[in-house]
């Protein structure tokens, strides 16, 4: 894809009563929309969700990165990591920018898909099971969906869970909480893979894996 078909900008999510700081990547045209939802300790900076962002905007389609906390939040968080965990305010915050998204006029009501990774993806099976109707698809990567166990069966999304295949105890995880969908859904192993696929080549499988999975999904969603 060209690059001048790529539009990006610095944007604020207004999103449960706050501002939160996000990048928005757009191609044109775009098959969706994928917010991210990033791992306990993260932000919109993350390096590893950058670069699965960049392999789903080089697919066409568009990307939004963003801070699930403010931050003032932040710097309590770095203080006594009590808000990282906090799901259903993570999820509160992804829930809220799922309806900003939805605002937008330039985003013209793109299918909604969401990446959650860790504990992010916990957040992410939440805001899917309470807006089942925008939200197309969603991809969790190392996630820990045993946190938002409750809302599992109240998806309607379908789901692709990626783990490594050297993350044992998470990969327990995801192989009980698949078992607890009634959404189409698919789990994904990546051999060699540890929590954070920093294995040579285990990531860029991941976000294939992603792409694929947003693409048969969102394409031809748009209203």
């Amino acid at each position: 894809m060209s690059r001048s078909t790529v539009t990006e900008r610095e944007v604020i999510v207004q999103s449960a009563g706050v501002e939160l700081a996000g990048s928005l990547t757009l191609p044109d045209p775009a098959a969706g929309l994928v917010l991210f939802s990033h791992g306990s300790g993260s932000s919109r900076f993350s390096s590893r969700n950058s670069y699965v962002a960049r392999v789903l905007v080089a697919a066409g389609l568009g990307t939004l990165l963003f801070d699930l906390l403010t931050a003032a939040e932040e710097q309590i968080d770095a203080l006594d990591r009590s808000l990282r965990f906090d799901i259903p305010l993570l999820s509160r915050r992804l829930i809220g920018a799922i309806d900003w998204a939805g605002s937008q006029p330039e985003l013209g009501g793109l299918p909604i898909g969401l990446f959650g990774a860790s504990t992010g993806a916990a957040a992410a099976i939440a805001a899917a099971a309470a807006r089942s109707d925008p939200v197309g698809a969603m991809v969790s990567r190392g996630g820990r969906p045993d946190l938002a166990a409750e809302a599992l069966p109240l998806v309607r999304s379908p789901t692709l869970f990626i783990v490594g295949a050297r993350d044992v105890e998470v990969l327990q995880l995801n192989r009980q909480a698949a078992a607890q969908l009634i959404a189409p859904h698919a789990l994904q192993v990546i051999p060699g893979a540890t929590h954070l696929f920093e294995e040579p080549g285990t990531l860029e499988q991941a976000a294939h894996l992603a792409r694929d999975w947003f693409l048969q999904h969102l394409a031809g969603a748009r209203p």
